[in-house]
């Protein structure tokens, strides 16, 4: 299996400093500041990032999970909100909220279910995250 790399460059003090982040392959590089992660600036922010990583693993884990279950998924659309809160003196990501939404031909709502609560549990990124509460809302398409 490969291994995936990411890299970061800041400048500056916190508050009045800038960075620029870029994943290993290209395929994505982006701005980053205080703004962009504790306020409402532009650019982008390590939390968006890692929203991004958790909707594409588990969307892409449902997809294999459902299949191997006898139901291959028309599609699978996921969203994630990744929470960042202060706690103590410290800022922690405390809770992760999976949305996803899922065609799937023929399957029964309880295995839907259970398929979607196994891959929370089970798929990479949700594993690496395993230190913060991760919630999933699953619906099927249609219903």
């Amino acid at each position: 299996m490969a291994t995936r790399t990411g890299s970061a460059v800041w400048e500056g003090t916190l508050k009045q400093g800038s960075g620029n982040l870029k994943v290993g392959s290209g395929a994505y590089e982006g701005k980053y500041s205080f703004a962009s992660r504790f306020e409402n600036g532009s650019g982008t922010n390590p939390e968006e990032l890692i929203a991004a990583a958790e909707a594409a693993c588990f969307s892409m884990a449902l997809s294999l999970g459902l299949e191997k279950a006898g139901h291959a998924p028309r599609r699978v659309s996921t969203s994630a909100n990744v929470k960042l809160e202060k706690v103590g003196d410290t800022f922690r990501i405390t809770t992760i909220d999976l949305d996803t939404n899922a065609e799937v031909p023929g399957i029964e709502e309880t295995k839907f279910q259970e398929v979607a609560e196994q891959t929370k549990k089970n798929c990479p990124v949700s594993v690496a995250l395993s230190g913060t509460q991760i919630n999933l809302k699953a619906r099927l398409s249609g219903r």
